[in-house]
């Protein structure tokens, strides 16, 4: 059975292991979780590595755009700082975890387990030096998951969003991929701006291709 301690790189897991053997000061947890946190930048997205698109965006391009794209929300009912954090952490779990897609031999619930198991580890680690910013971490991750306030459910749109926005600009460097695939995703947008933004972009798309 899938297990954090299995996922993490063993090298990396010594690493850790050894803070609490020499009474490490807090910092080093820092940089522990900081160590973790990089691979999201080496991990290229799985969808698009499965369709053969060269040079594939990582986890953490994939993210920071989110939150870039959050900040262009002219939502004045909702807490637009608190979606930017939401956007920086929902995907965090995967950089122990990885990119499972619904294609994955894997069932939702068993990627749920998983992902719940990673943010708690990291929430623990992080807590070891900033126990606020251990919870805060894991109560974003949370809201996305459970979709239990309406940043998160913005949020989750522009989750959607980016998607389309990555396949629309693969779409038009490699106009012999076909990524149609993707175009279904706009179906999926829930929120009225979100939605607007979605048929811009696909004029943006039909205009380029």
């Amino acid at each position: 059975m899938w297990t954090v301690e299995s996922a993490i790189p063993g090298d990396l897991k010594e690493r850790i292991a050894r803070l609490a053997a020499n009474n490490a000061p807090p910092f080093a947890y820092m940089a522990a979780f900081l160590e973790i946190v990089s691979r999201l930048k080496t991990q290229k997205r799985t969808g698009w590595i499965d369709r053969d698109v060269p040079q594939p965006e990582s986890i953490a391009d994939h993210m920071y755009r989110m939150g870039v794209i959050s900040m262009l929300s002219g939502r004045s009912d909702l807490d637009i700082g608190r979606c930017v954090q939401i956007a920086l952490v929902h995907d965090i779990a995967e950089s122990i975890v990885g990119d499972i897609t619904p294609y994955a031999d894997v069932t939702k619930e068993e990627k749920h387990r998983r992902e719940l198991e990673a943010i708690i580890y990291i929430r623990d680690l992080v807590s070891n030096f900033n126990k606020q910013a251990g919870e805060l971490i894991y109560d974003l991750w949370n809201q996305y998951e459970n979709q239990t306030s309406p940043e998160a459910v913005l949020v989750k749109d522009i989750d959607k969003f980016e998607l389309l926005v990555q396949a629309s600009e693969y779409q038009i460097m490699h106009p012999k991929i076909d990524l149609s695939e993707f175009r279904a995703v706009k179906d999926l947008i829930k929120t009225d701006e979100v939605k607007e933004w979605a048929e811009g972009l696909e004029s943006y798309t039909n205009i380029n291709i």
